[in-house]
């Protein structure tokens, strides 16, 4: 065996044993991960491969092992769609005597981003998110937050089926809001501002559409809202109507309106 022969079979083996490692650290580390999402859940996950899928962000989506529809945002079509259903059904329950306007308004504000995000960091799922940060432009956002629960909802339907989705859901919320304050929270920042614009005589707020990200099922859009000649505030969110929301917030929040 000549010299040449002996180095390329050494190279190959350390080559070998080093994808091994490699592997073996994969998968502990994601024996890890369902470790601790089966505490989550209440149970041991029966598609491993699917769980791994909704709590992966689509920056993952660039690494050789992964296709281009290996990340939860499919899941999340589902999950947003099974969790409105869950909702409105808890609150037609919970309040038997409120009218349609009150009930929309709630289940709004029980789905909204923000409420999801803090669903995520309480109940854990926010560490076992699973992203590629190569740029340093990936962070856990509150939208990324929103929508990792909503993927882990759609997991749970597609194994598990809608009676077990109710239950988790129903004791998520039960354990981690409280109704009559979560009632009570007046989230149409639109009509306030428009409100505080005309009761100071100023000119209306116009909304305007300044950037578009994502593909055509999981657009986020960026709005940036005007009143005269200035802007006062810009927001992001997964339709207009939501990003046009945050940026009337932002925009209340310098003019300091309650």
């Amino acid at each position: 065996m000549s010299w040449i022969t002996r180095f390329l079979s050494g190279f190959n083996s350390r080559k070998t044993a080093n994808n091994a490692q490699v592997k073996k650290k994969e998968l502990d580390s994601n024996d890890q991960r369902l470790e601790e999402l089966s505490k989550i859940l209440g149970f041991v996950p029966s598609d491993a491969t699917l769980y791994q899928k909704a709590l992966r962000h689509r920056s993952s989506t660039s690494l050789e092992k992964y296709e281009s529809y290996d990340s939860y945002e499919r899941l999340e079509f589902l999950g947003d769609a099974v969790l409105d259903l869950i909702s409105a059904e808890l609150l037609f329950q919970k309040y038997p005597e409120e009218d349609e306007g009150f009930l929309t308004k709630t289940r709004a504000k029980m789905v909204r981003g923000e409420t999801l995000s803090n669903l995520s960091k309480d109940l854990g799922i926010e560490s076992l998110l699973e992203f590629t940060d190569s740029k340093g432009g990936v962070t856990k956002s509150k939208g990324i937050l929103a929508d990792i629960f909503e993927s882990m909802i759609a997991a749970i339907y597609i194994t598990e089926g809608y009676k077990v989705t109710f239950e988790f859901v129903r004791k998520v919320y039960d354990e981690h809001l409280n109704f009559d304050d979560l009632s009570q929270i007046n989230d149409n920042f639109k009509s306030t501002l428009l409100e505080y614009a005309q009761a100071n005589k100023m000119s209306l707020p116009e909304y305007r559409v300044v950037d578009e990200k994502g593909p055509g099922h999981n657009r986020t859009f960026k709005v940036e809202v005007s009143i005269g000649t200035e802007i006062f505030g810009n927001g992001t969110g997964k339709s207009k109507k939501k990003a046009e929301q945050e940026a009337a917030r932002n925009a209340l929040q310098i003019l300091d309106v309650d």
